[in-house]
Parts: structure tokens; sequence; C-alpha cells
């Protein structure tokens, strides 16, 4: 059966409006709005902010009204040509039965942010057809390896990825599909949604933050009961940052590691994996075209984005 076709957006060259928005969590700090225009500003794009990218109500940046509002000015607005997500945190799946996702299909844009984004990139694969960019968000410090990666994947669209040396091979071999995944724990409460992406013949790319160890085997296990893992060519795992061994639960005992639990699921799939990539809630990211095709080779440590069409 051929690998699903998605297509891309245009590039971002210089001039290209952005809209800044934050369809999840709230904005911490008064000096992140303008770090993120600033962002925009060195990359040649002009930013645009969201009518509510400011605003609170509680862990959400607003309410689910104003959220999804902003994301769907952006959708119909022919002059906006991508939209840069300014945190993620949580509330993404809460407003994505009411996306425009027509508009989207009708005039693709670039969606770029990562964490709870996940749930926007999975809606929008699984609505769309489209690629999007699992990569930092604008409110970020942006070192030169995030800068450079992500640069070369919305504005020139050629490999944003590459060799990553202190990636660790878990399970051997090389496997070439479409990238799909984000953070784990979204994609998990994704299952059985019409939202969740289609895993068919795709390298999985995961991270995750401040989950032990015993929560990431309910996740990963979550995953392979729904029959995900099965369909997959590859794990390409980032960091699980502050995910420390646990003896299940909480409730003592010798831990497991990190590295043994995603081996085990690894193994049974019969698929190659690698962990450690520039993937997750660190400041040097590699930004990951969501939809586009790619290789992996665990001897070598690299993931090579091949094609952003197919």
């Amino acid at each position: 059966m051929p690998i699903k076709q998605f297509r891309s957006a245009k590039r971002l060259e210089a001039g290209a409006h952005v809209a800044l928005i934050a369809p999840a969590g709230p904005l911490q700090k008064p000096e992140e709005l303008p770090r993120a225009q600033e962002n925009a500003r060195t990359l040649g794009w002009e930013p645009i902010v969201g009518a509510h990218a400011s605003e609170r109500t509680g862990y959400l940046a607003g309410h689910d009204r104003d959220r999804l509002n902003d994301i769907n000015r952006a959708l119909r607005d022919p002059n906006i040509d991508a939209i840069w997500c300014l945190r993620g945190g949580y509330g993404m799946m809460r407003i994505l039965p009411g996306i425009d996702y027509d508009a989207l299909s009708r005039t693709p844009k670039a969606i770029i942010g990562y964490s709870d984004i996940t749930a926007l990139h999975s809606a929008v694969q699984r609505k769309c057809k489209l690629v999007t960019y699992h990569g930092p968000t604008a409110r970020e410090t942006l070192t030169d390896l995030s800068r450079d990666s992500l640069q070369r994947a919305v504005v020139e669209q050629t490999d944003s990825c590459g060799t990553a040396p202190n990636a660790r091979e878990i399970n051997a071999g090389t496997a070439e599909g479409r990238l799909v995944g984000g953070n784990l724990a979204v994609l998990a409460s994704l299952c059985g949604t019409p939202y969740a992406p289609d895993f068919t013949d795709g390298i999985l790319i995961l991270e995750d933050i401040n989950e032990p160890v015993y929560r990431i085997d309910r996740m990963l296990q979550q995953l392979k009961l729904t029959g995900a893992l099965n369909v997959c060519k590859a794990i390409a795992f980032g960091e699980c940052v502050s995910c420390p061994p646990d003896g299940g639960g909480g409730g003592g005992g010798s831990g497991r590691s990190f590295d043994e639990v995603l081996g085990e699921i690894a193994h049974d799939a019969g698929i190659p994996c690698l962990a450690g990539i520039p993937l997750g809630h660190i400041a040097e990211q590699w930004t990951f075209p969501l939809g586009a095709m790619a290789k992996l080779n665990t001897r070598t440590r690299t993931l090579t984005v091949t094609s952003y069409t197919f």
C-alpha cells in the first residue's frame, strides 16, 4: 500500500505575515510576547499578534471561544501565511472541534509549535493531510541550532534534522516513513478521538516532561493497545525531561529505566528505535515537518528529512 500523500504550505520567505497566537496555555512573563515578535522579525517575517494572545483564564490563555477565534481568523485571512504558537501548556484539545479545517485545506498555512500544540498538529494531519511543523514556540529564546533547523524547515524546506551523536540506539535498524507524533501525553489523550493522527507508515517522534517512567510505560502501552505501534515503521524519542525511574505509581520497589521501557515497546513492535534526539522541552531542538517523508538509521544516529511532499 503506498504511503499517503500530504501537502506542504508555501515556504515562509522574507516578508511573510505570521500570526502569533496562544491557543492553549497563557504567556508567563511580560517579556515573552516582545521576544516572540522579535524572533519573527529576525527571521524576516512580519508578526501579527492575535487579539487575545495576552489573555489568561486560569491555566488557559483566555476563554475557549477567544482562543478559537484567534486561530480561525488567521486561517481565514488570505494575508496570513503562517501560525506560530506562542506557548504550549494545556488547552488545545478543548477547541479542536471548532477549528476551520476547510479554510486551512483551501489555503494551506504553516503551523509551528510543540508540546500541547501536538493536538493541533494531529488534528490537522487527520483532517487536512497537511505538513505542519513540530518546532520551538515563538516565545522562546532561540539557540543557533534551533533557529537554523527552524529556518531549514519552514523557509528552505530541506533536511531540518541530521545526526544526533549523543542519541542512544534502543533497537537497531533503518526505516523510511512519514513523520508523525509529538508529545506522548497529548497523543495518548487523543486515542479514540477523531483527532488522533494516522500512524500508518509513520516514523513516530515522541517527547515528554515531568512524567515518571511508569506513566511513560502506561502511555506507550495505550498506543500499543490501540494498534498504533503495529503500523509504525520506527520510533525516535527525544528528551524525557524530569522523567525519573519509579517503582510503579510511587509505590516503592526497584524502578525501571526509561530505556528499558522504550526498548521493550520497540522490540515487541519489531521496529527500530532511537532515543535522545534533539526533540522536546529543551533549548536545542530540531524542527520536524510532520507529514513529510524521512529516513531513520539507528547505527549512524541520523534522522533525515527526504521530501516535504510525496
